[in-house]
């Protein structure tokens, strides 16, 4: 068995949880080949992370040459499959865009699958899996048209679901040998995509942690008021209604201070707001951390606090969580199927900034006691449902039944 991983962007920041899924199969002595449409390398930052792209080939690297070069040599030499390629490409991609786009985008997709064809038969590789039911997921089919292997794709949400239409979602499922998906919640969004026929197909397959943090000693919750909120400045995750519950707790005279990891477009809007505010004493920006920068962020915080809008079931939660911090988020996808109020976190209505100005006030004034039961709580919880390991044996089983079949 010869699997290659697909991802539109990797190794990507956000994205250590598909490196921890690839580095668990490994571990279990299936080999990888690592494949990506295109290279995010400017904002690496962790060595995992930089070492991972060394081992990972990139289809857009090869230029706009190479991608002509190898659509022409495909259609040369497989003119029956290539045409019904091309026919797929034009199926599945003119909902994308507008206007010349229309006609633009296909033609791409199906010469990254001519270039990812060649590679997958040097290697001979077996069975091709993508993260994301994106353009990666295009490809990948695409490919298999073209006489590649078979695939299977993981579905994360919510973008797949909000563009289920326009990424052809259906098909991608009726093509693929199975599709795995993060939650419960988001397995019964694809039920809605699909015929019942179909449903078999799809598995969960939970996103997970390692040792990193699972298999950290004991850490006293500190006294101090500090809070951390991981992951990209972006609209969808709600990190404006976080300093808007600060602002308000300050105006309250309650102290807290406030670390946000990570960076992205919403950042010179948050600043702005901070600034509005005057909170730069109680608001801090870390822009892009290593692995090891996150932990040490979530293990000198109280609380890890998530506000989304819109999620999969974000793997930061289960990093807290593992790392014995309970964790603040809202009851949106698969987030309830973690997070127990009262047992390892709170849970609020997303754009509720009442609701998460209470949720925090309750953070800062419980006794350590009480946080650090429910962190042991939570670190039992993502142990039992989210060890990367366990979850990669799972996979390895589907590849194997897919191959068998």
């Amino acid at each position: 068995m010869k699997i290659a991983y697909l991802v539109n962007q990797y190794p990507k920041v956000s994205h250590s949880f598909i490196r921890r899924e690839i580095a668990a199969l490994e571990a279990s002595n299936i080999p990888v080949a690592r494949y990506s449409i295109r290279s995010c390398a400017g904002e690496l930052v962790d060595p995992a992370d930089q070492l991972e792209l060394e081992k990972t080939r990139l289809i857009l690297g090869i230029g706009a040459l190479g991608l002509i070069w190898n659509f022409i040599r495909v259609a040369i030499a497989r003119p029956k499959r290539w045409l019904q390629a091309f026919k797929l490409a034009f199926k599945v991609g003119l909902s994308r865009e507008r206007g010349l786009l229309r006609l633009f985008y296909p033609l791409i997709y199906l010469a990254e699958a001519c270039v990812l064809l060649g590679w997958l038969e040097e290697k001979q590789i077996t069975h091709l899996h993508a993260h994301f039911g994106t353009n990666s997921t295009t490809v990948a089919m695409l490919c298999q048209a073209l006489g590649g292997p078979s695939y299977s794709f993981t579905v994360h949400g919510p973008y797949e679901f909000d563009h289920a239409d326009n990424l052809a979602l259906g098909e991608k499922i009726e093509r693929a040998s199975f599709v795995a998906t993060i939650s419960s919640f988001s397995r019964s969004q694809l039920y809605r995509l699909c015929s019942y026929e179909q449903w078999e197909k799809i598995h969960v397959i939970h996103c997970g942690v390692d040792s990193l943090f699972l298999h950290q000693p004991t850490s006293v919750i500190s006294d101090t008021p500090n809070i951390v909120c991981v992951g990209r400045l972006c609209e969808e995750k709600g990190q404006m209604l976080l300093v808007e519950a600060i602002n308000i707790l300050a105006k309250q005279g309650l102290k807290c201070h406030l670390t946000l990891v990570g960076d992205g477009p919403l950042r010179p809007q948050i600043e702005a707001l901070i600034k509005k505010y005057n909170l730069q004493t109680q608001v801090q920006i870390t822009g892009w951390a290593s692995g090891n920068d996150v932990q040490k962020y979530i293990l000198e915080s109280r609380t890890m606090v998530l506000p989304s809008f819109a999620e999969g079931l974000p793997v930061v939660l289960m990093e807290a969580l593992a790392l014995e911090r309970p964790v603040i988020s809202t009851y949106i996808a698969g987030i309830p199927e973690l997070v127990k109020p009262g047992v390892n976190g709170w849970l609020v209505p997303a754009g509720s900034v009442e609701e998460l100005v209470e949720a925090i006030r309750t953070v800062l004034e419980s006794p350590i006691e009480r946080l650090e039961i429910m962190g042991k709580a939570g670190t039992i919880s993502v142990q039992r449902q989210h060890d990367i390991s366990q979850e990669a044996v799972k996979l390895a089983n589907l590849f194997r039944s897919s191959l068998e079949h």
